[in-house]
């Protein structure tokens, strides 16, 4: 294999740039040329192609987003959009492709790889930690610490007045973010769709804590909770209990920024890595991910449709942590 491209698609995530860079540092290691497509599926459509030296990816490990953009492409999904990039992979030479994303990502790539035999290997990136076949995702970690330094501030305001805070945290799918950001900033609950909590439930818990221990309470709310989004179970929450002051805060898309942390910078490098070599070695329609501390493959039907599950344990730490409840009397 003498030319692999490399792109990134979906949601930004801190890390993306230390995976590309890895990437293209790599192929310089082993003598392959390297070549960035821009903004995912649809510069891979339209050819939008760049030689990536050295000089290219000097200076971008810590930096947040990706220079080669992302974008959701609709034409890709269907034949006649990913036989178009397949005419532009084979007119620029392209024998291997590394694809740095989430699971949208790696459902087109696998269509892909099906299709055309383009040999694919994929690197978790997405901020969500959602992905079977790797223990964490590049982004997760700066998310979460971007989330944590939200809520401690966020803290100091509840206290000072005796409010109920709602912080929203990115998670449609899953309360990864919700439940380490949960236990690291000291909340009284976390709701996300791995734990069913009610309305009843958090009034319950609200009103004891209120009589008994304290006054002020932060509660993380996992954007996909069943329950409605932050604002709607504040609202639900206030009507049972009017006399609480509560407020809501949604983080939102500033956890996909910022600078990654060290351990994302470290988990994009080893994929990034790891997805070379896996294609010079001659695998092909899989993710590199790291467990238990050591690189994997995961073929991408997999890591695409195994539901990976959140650590029972975390999620009785926020209960335990959070001190005793209406539910121990």
């Amino acid at each position: 294999m003498k030319k692999i491209a490399v792109f990134t698609s979906g949601g930004d995530a801190p890390g993306m740039n230390a995976c590309i860079r890895a990437v293209v540092r790599s192929c310089i290691y082993y003598n392959v040329e390297c070549v960035g497509i821009f903004k995912g599926y649809d510069g891979m459509i339209n050819g939008s192609f760049i030689t990536l030296d050295g000089k290219a990816v000097s200076n971008i490990i810590q930096k947040g987003g990706t220079i080669l953009k992302s974008a959701r492409s609709l034409e890709f999904r269907t034949p006649e959009g990913r036989k178009k990039a397949y005419e532009q992979i084979k007119k620029e030479g392209i024998e291997g492709i590394v694809a740095i994303g989430g699971n949208g990502t790696f459902t087109g790539a696998k269509l892909f790889y099906e299709e055309f035999g383009i040999p694919i290997i994929g690197a978790p990136g997405t901020i969500d930690n959602d992905l079977y076949g790797t223990d964490f995702t590049i982004g997760y970690d700066t998310a979460v610490n971007t989330a944590l330094e939200a809520i401690d501030k966020i803290r100091d305001t509840a206290d000072a007045h005796d409010r109920i805070f709602f912080i929203e945290v990115m998670g449609r799918d899953t309360g990864y973010i919700a439940v380490r950001s949960a236990i690291g900033g000291g909340a009284e609950m976390a709701i996300m769709p791995e734990k069913k909590v009610s309305i009843k439930d958090i009034v319950a818990k609200l009103s004891y804590n209120h009589e008994h221990t304290k006054s002020s309470h932060v509660i993380i709310v996992a954007e996909g909770e069943v329950e409605g989004n932050a604002i709607e179970i504040a609202k639900k929450v206030k009507k049972a209990l009017p006399n609480l002051d509560s407020k809501v805060t949604t983080l939102g898309h500033i956890q996909r920024g910022g600078s990654p942390t060290a351990s994302d910078r470290v988990l994009a490098s080893r994929v990034g890595i790891g997805a070379v070599e896996g294609l010079l070695a001659g695998k092909t329609n899989v993710m590199a991910g790291i467990i238990n501390r050591n690189l994997v493959f995961t073929d991408f039907e997999t890591t695409i449709t195994k539901k990976k599950p959140i650590n029972k344990e975390l999620i009785n730490m926020i209960d335990i942590l959070s001190g005793r409840s209406p539910f121990h009397e």
